[in-house]
């Protein structure tokens, strides 16, 4: 018999994440993501006109994974594993994941964030979440297991997959950064990945994002020295200070909370996902900021705060949604004027990310840019370093796990080339033993 893989989505984009690997007459999905620029465009154009979104909708429109290339395997799925708690990876899940008879199986943290996206979407689940801690394993059937091991990443509890057959090993590597000195959680369990390869691994699936960048990617203590520079060391008394950044980065979150408090500022968290993911936190205990901050969700309570924080802004920090320059965002709408708060001259906004790499996204940030500039506040920009592995680091990933085959995944054709390229450098063979994949191809493993 033999392993058969689908590259379902997530080979064509950075986005829309989903995996299918069959195991004679058994199947497992990792990741079930949704691509978020049609999806974002869709909802805001639709806008109060929409009553629900359907999965058919959604694949037309290119939002998640096109399930058509693995019809002939639905019945024969025993497993869906999202790897962490990023919406290209676990968004899609209220949508496809009923038409599966399978436990889903993620961290417990991925798990209270797929349960608050059901809440908010008003889906119920069929599918039992069984949560399972870093670094632990369990057997689904009698030929597979599946191994989750602690990697770090810009989200909690991110975890690589290994899949044990049979036959071998595959390990599924998407979204993850060797960050030996994390700001939340523990470093990476090097130590498994080497006993893996020791064993023998058949395929490493993994991230091409960063494949590109000759560099190891820096750790998140660095954007921590980063955002202290900026925030500690400019002068902002009596000014707003709002930080924005990417709600699921609960380490962020922290560093700009305690720098917040150093500041002698009180600290506000405004936006529904910022309030999703750090609820989600709390719930499990890896973190605890309610007894820190305040914090508003919705648009009322988020308009009756920033009136108060507009009588003595200088009192204040605001972290806020928007980052990536959204019109519905918090931010926006306060650029915009549609709250009682105001931004001027000399106030301060720092954009705690960088900008995801897609039109709309650069559209939309050049725009709340300018209207920035028109008012007169001052901008810091990139305070930040990526959750993404760069060149050195899947170099030693690949030392590590020594894999026979590697298919570069997590996005376009010009990252997996680079991902190609390095594989290249090691004695891989392109179309031998490294494969280049798009949306809905199989790759056969004897």
């Amino acid at each position: 018999m033999a392993i058969e893989i689908c590259t379902v989505g997530g080979y064509n984009e950075v986005g829309k994440n989903m995996t299918a690997i069959r195991v004679d007459d058994e199947v497992v999905i990792i990741d079930m993501g949704l691509h978020l620029e049609p999806y974002i465009k869709y909802t805001d154009e639709e806008g109060d006109a929409l009553k629900e979104i359907s999965a058919n909708t959604l694949t037309k429109i290119g939002a998640i994974p096109n399930l058509t290339p693995i019809n002939h395997w639905l019945k024969k799925v025993v497993a869906v594993v999202p790897t962490h708690a990023h919406l290209d990876h676990v968004g899609a899940i209220p949508y496809l994941s009923n038409k599966f008879n399978a436990d889903i199986i993620c961290t417990p943290f991925t798990a209270e964030v797929i349960k608050a996206i059901c809440k908010d979407e008003k889906i119920r689940l069929n599918n039992d979440i069984k949560v399972l801690n870093p670094n632990s394993a369990v057997k689904v059937t009698s030929k597979i297991k599946i191994e989750l091991i602690n990697i770090t990443h810009s989200t909690p509890q991110t975890a690589m997959v290994a899949i044990h057959t049979p036959y071998g090993k595959i390990v599924y590597g998407n979204d993850f950064k060797f960050d030996n000195h994390p700001v939340l959680g523990k470093k990476p369990n090097y130590e498994r990945l080497k006993k893996l390869g020791e064993e023998g691994v058949i395929c490493l699936i993994v991230d091409g994002t960063r494949s590109g960048s000759p560099q190891k990617t820096p750790s998140e203590q660095v954007a921590k020295e980063m955002l202290r520079d900026v925030m500690l060391g400019c002068e902002s008394e009596g000014k707003a200070v709002i930080v924005t950044t990417f709600s699921s980065h609960l380490a962020r979150l922290q560093s700009i909370i305690e720098f917040g408090k150093k500041m002698g500022r009180e600290v506000v968290l405004l936006g529904r996902s910022m309030g999703k993911y750090v609820a989600a936190g709390e719930n499990i205990g890896i973190i605890k900021f309610s007894d820190k901050v305040d914090m508003a969700t919705f648009r009322k309570h988020i308009a009756k705060k920033l009136k108060k924080i507009s009588k003595n802004p200088g009192k204040y920090l605001i972290v806020c949604t928007g980052h990536q320059g959204e019109p519905k965002s918090v931010l926006s709408r306060m650029i915009d004027d549609q709250f009682e708060f105001s931004l001027g001259k000399g106030d301060q906004v720092i954009f705690s990310c960088t900008t995801i790499p897609t039109t709309v996204n650069y559209a939309n940030r050049e725009i709340l840019e300018g209207k920035m500039k028109r008012k007169g506040v001052r901008i810091f920009k990139d305070i930040h370093v990526s959750g993404h592995a760069a060149k050195e680091d899947l170099r030693d990933l690949i030392n590590m796990v020594k894999p026979d085959h590697i298919i570069p995944a997590h996005g376009d054709i010009t990252m997996a080339s680079s991902l190609s390229e390095l594989a290249m450098e090691m004695d891989y063979r392109v179309g031998e033993d490294v494969h280049i994949m798009q949306n809905g191809q199989f790759l056969t493993i004897d």
